[in-house]
């Protein structure tokens, strides 16, 4: 099938890390004001996530797995220590500049799929080009709807697709703009097993084929399993950082 994508805007591709690395995080912590009183959410953790790979973040609730994500992703800024996405310092850049960073090299998917439900499918995609007002790379865009199997549902609206499938539209939106890295927060906890299977068997894919570099929080062993590597975490510290026991032989 062949697949159109408006022509109107100027193509961008994200920077790449010359040393090969994704995501650097340097003794960061974090803490929050809870009623007057401290909250350590991370406490001094150190990880590097090297291009081309898959990384599960496991953690009981309240580990600290989320907010480590979010501040891997610039989202939250760390109360102490340093976080790169590629060759950029998050802690150097204003708040202008972290913006335009997440836009362009930075791709998210989250748990509940967060599509526009005003625009369809292609719309919502390139929805994060057009917000930096570049032109998407339409071969590219036509490699990835093909890839994630949405390629005949570009004029539909996420009403009209099933809960896969807009998740599905959420990992193309997120791969649209070529990231340096995809964090993805619980990305299939919406879904039944089947939905979810197929979804991390795509994500897999994705790093597999494509040297795509994705940080994925869970809580579930067997999601972390599709990945390369599983860091735990507990009480705000790496606990655990070691290859999956199948490397992706789930998917």
């Amino acid at each position: 099938m062949s697949v159109t994508i408006d022509p109107g805007l100027e193509i961008v591709r994200a920077a790449s890390p010359s040393d090969g690395t994704a995501v650097r995080v340097e003794r960061i912590t974090r803490i929050y004001d809870a009623g007057g009183q401290p909250v350590v959410a991370l406490d001094g953790v150190d990880a590097t996530f090297a291009s081309g790979t898959f990384t599960a973040v496991m953690g009981a609730s309240g580990s600290g797995k989320s907010t480590l994500l979010q501040t891997a992703a610039g989202l939250e800024r760390p109360t102490s220590g340093r976080v790169w996405i590629g060759a950029h310092e998050l802690s150097r850049l204003s708040e202008a500049a972290l913006t335009r960073l997440r836009r362009n090299e930075i791709g998210f998917v989250f748990q509940q799929f967060n599509l526009v439900g005003a625009l369809t499918v292609e719309e919502n995609i390139t929805l994060p080009l057009r917000l930096s007002g570049v032109r998407p790379d339409r071969r590219w865009l036509a490699e990835i709807v093909e890839r994630v199997g949405v390629a005949d549902r570009l004029h539909h609206r996420p009403v009209e697709l099933s809960g896969g499938q807009q998740q599905r539209v959420a990992i193309a939106r997120a791969l649209a703009i070529r990231p340096t890295v995809v964090f993805a927060d619980e990305p299939t906890a919406a879904l039944d097993s089947q939905t979810a299977a197929d979804v991390l068997a795509l994500l897999r894919s994705i790093v597999d084929d494509h040297d795509q570099t994705i940080i994925m929080v869970t809580h579930d062993p067997l999601t972390a399993s599709y990945a390369d590597r599983m860091l735990a975490l507990a009480d705000g510290r790496i606990v655990a950082d070691s290859p999956s026991t199948l490397a992706g032989g789930a998917a």
